[in-house]
């Protein structure tokens, strides 16, 4: 039969649209059982189901086609092919009903998702690898209390150790209390304060005195050391005495052996005059003040010597000239050297004028020692420098006060003299 359309209680036909007759509209019985008897394939015929017959027979196969999509019986809002009903209903269905094999309770299949990995009946192994297999439930109490391999802090270090450890980390542990060795008393002591224990608060332990750098070997204990201090203050104020003693005569030698290692010992000396204006107004107020210059060594291990000069003049050159002297100072070598000293001498007074502008012309000396001169003799070794008997030799009138003007041997306020012995080389070897 034809499907009969309608509209506002309006029936047409499907094939010219015209407007029927209900009256007219009757079942066709024949022309129904016709249609029925004939042949069709599956509906899910391209899905893969192989089944033909009378379209009659069709509706009650596919109330057994494994094709067929129909809803999930458990009422999960899944609709799937009657074929794959079985393991979606086993498997994957969440209002599927599943019993949990450890604890036997029921669950629906979302439930039991949640539940798996979590049954406290469920035997497990402990998560710290000691071998220990036991109900999850009782998982927490053996990792916090029994498990041989659960880490523990040490109760006086706090560090972490595994607990199978920690009875042997206690023989090490710098905080361990342990009792003072010299059982003095004291409860208990942390393992890495014994040694400031023992030297500052133990009153068994054997002290040395405080004044053993002084000499005083006298060792007791730190009780009875202040008694030992109030017998002996006589002794030990001698013996501090002798090492003040002591220590003056070795900072006196170490201070002679650091001014040998200063002097020059290449035969030549250059003597800066600083502050010159001042030092010659001093030397005007002061008749016959010298200056000395540092000592120097004519080479090494040779003759000692130093340069003095009177900036306001000496002898015939006093108040008008520079006088310039060189004398001979007791050394440490004179025992080895040739007396009387016999080399040539040479003074300069150095021209401080630019060498790019004009040639200096430095104002030079030369002489050779008078071996009767005592000051060339070897010198005594009492001798002073400063002694008016050792006057050295040289030129009283070596540069006058208004020649010294003429250029620039005094510049910055600064005048220099250079002094020259001439060594010959059999001597150096």
């Amino acid at each position: 039969p034809l499907s009969v359309s309608c509209s506002e209680g309006v029936f047409k036909c499907p094939e010219d649209q015209l407007p029927l007759d209900y009256a007219k509209i009757y079942p066709d019985p024949e022309l129904e059982a016709q249609v029925l008897s004939l042949a069709i394939r599956c509906i899910h015929s391209e899905e893969g189901c192989r089944w033909s017959g009378l379209i009659k027979h069709l509706q009650a196969h596919l109330g057994t086609c494994g094709f067929n999509v129909i809803p999930c019986p458990n009422r999960c809002s899944t609709k799937l092919s009657r074929r794959d009903l079985p393991e979606h209903v086993q498997h994957g269905c969440p209002k599927r009903r599943v019993k949990c094999e450890f604890c036997a309770s029921d669950f629906t299949g979302e439930a039991f998702e949640g539940h798996q990995g979590t049954c406290p009946q469920e035997s497990v192994y402990c998560e710290n690898k000691c071998g220990a297999r036991m109900m999850r439930r009782l998982l927490s109490q053996h990792t916090l209390a029994e498990c041989p391999k659960r880490t523990q802090p040490c109760t006086y270090c706090a560090k972490e150790f595994v607990f199978d450890t920690i009875q042997n980390h206690q023989y090490q542990c710098p905080r361990y209390p342990v009792p003072c060795p010299n059982q003095c008393g004291t409860p208990s002591i942390a393992r890495e304060d014994v040694p400031t224990h023992l030297k500052e608060s133990c009153n068994t332990a054997m002290l040395l005195c405080p004044f053993k750098e002084a000499g005083c070997k006298h060792r007791c204990p730190k009780l009875a050391m202040g008694r030992h201090l109030e017998e002996t203050t006589k002794a030990h104020l001698g013996m501090v005495c002798a090492l003040v003693s002591r220590q003056r005569q070795e900072i006196l030698e170490l201070r002679r052996d650091m001014e040998e290692l200063s002097v020059s010992s290449d035969g030549t000396l250059i003597w800066k005059i600083s502050d010159y204006a001042r030092k010659l107004q001093e030397a005007k107020a002061r008749s016959n003040y010298e200056f000395f210059s540092p000592p120097f060594y004519t080479h090494k291990y040779g003759y000692k010597l130093q340069v003095s000069a009177f900036l306001n003049g000496n002898g015939s050159g006093e108040s008008s000239h520079l006088s310039i002297y060189i004398r001979v100072l007791p050394g440490e070598y004179d025992n080895l050297l040739e007396w009387p000293f016999s080399y040539r001498v040479t003074f300069s007074l150095l021209d401080q004028s630019d060498p790019s502008l004009s040639k200096p012309q430095h104002i030079t000396e030369t002489f050779h020692p008078d071996p009767n001169w005592k000051n060339f003799q070897k010198p005594g070794a009492s001798r002073s420098s400063l002694d008016e008997s050792t006057l050295g030799f040289g030129y009283p009138k070596f540069i006058s006060h208004e020649d010294i003007k003429k250029r620039n041997y005094v510049r910055d306020n600064a005048i220099f003299i250079k002094a020259s012995v001439e060594i010959p080389q059999k001597i150096l070897a």
